[in-house]
Parts: C-alpha cells; structure tokens; sequence
C-alpha cells in the first residue's frame, strides 16, 4: 500500500494523514542480532531526497501555571500517569515521552508510532487523546492546549 504525507495546519493544530499514493515506503527487512530474536522492522518512507522517517508522533502540549506552588503542574502529571498505561498500549508505539520546561511553562507529551502503525490510530481519533484533553483543559491554571503530528527521526 502507498501512502502519502499530508499536512494541514490551522492557527491551533496540526495533522498529519497518511493516504494514497504519493511516497512509496520500503518494505519490511528482517533483521537479527546473535544476541535478540528476529524481529520485522518497518522501512522508511522518502518524502523528499534525503528526508526519510520510519516513525510518526502526536504531540499534546499545554501551558500550565506556578500559581498554587504548581497545582496545574502537579494535576497534569497525575492525569498522564492515569492515560500512560492506554497510551503505552497502542499499536505500533515506540516510546511515550514527556517534555516540561519550567522555564517557559510548557507540558508536553509525545507519542511514537511505527509510520506503518499510525494510521490505524488516526483512524481511532488518537484514543485516549480527545479524553485527556478534555480533562486537562478543566484543570485551573491551564491554557493553550494544542496537538500536533510530525515525523520525528534520530540522527
């Protein structure tokens, strides 16, 4: 199956869809290593020469607030600790990640998926994602919550 990268931003959010026909992925390769089994890993996709992912993320990212010697902070974790186990479930996911800053107040969580994977989360609205947002935007002291999709690559 082909799929294709589509990005569509509005002022608050980004979304990445992946469809029909525009860049090839590679197929499967079978590797192993004499000291793990066998594993099917999923190629990259060439979106541009040179620029090749094999991995996509959905970001959640909100400012919270010091006010209440960081009530907001402290809630915000607690939610996450609540969806990691349904997040760490997903198909497909690599890693979940999170990035606080508390400098510039930023709270965010990446979830990564095999390219090959994403789809099917996409197709399920990112579950837990509508969810915790929901919970997090009821949270005092929360604001700017955004999301967005990107491929995220090491170098």
């Amino acid at each position: 199956m082909a799929l294709a990268f589509h990005t569509s931003i509005s002022a608050r959010t980004a979304s990445v869809r992946l469809s029909q026909p525009r860049f090839q992925p590679r197929p499967a390769i079978r590797t192993s290593a004499p000291h793990k089994r066998a594993v099917e890993t999923f190629a990259s996709i060439e979106i541009a020469k040179g620029v090749e992912f094999d991995t996509i993320a959905r970001e959640w990212r909100f400012k919270w607030s010091g006010d209440s010697d960081k009530a907001s902070l402290i809630a915000a974790q607690e939610l996450l600790d609540e969806a990691l186990p349904s997040l760490k479930a997903v198909d497909g996911v690599t890693g979940v990640q999170r990035v606080v800053c508390g400098g510039c107040l930023d709270f965010k969580i990446i979830t990564s998926l095999t390219a090959d994977k994403f789809g099917d989360w996409e197709a399920a609205e990112f579950a837990p994602e509508s969810e915790f947002l929901e919970k997090v935007k009821a949270i005092d002291g929360v604001s700017l919550v955004e999301t967005q999709t990107f491929t995220i690559m090491p170098m």
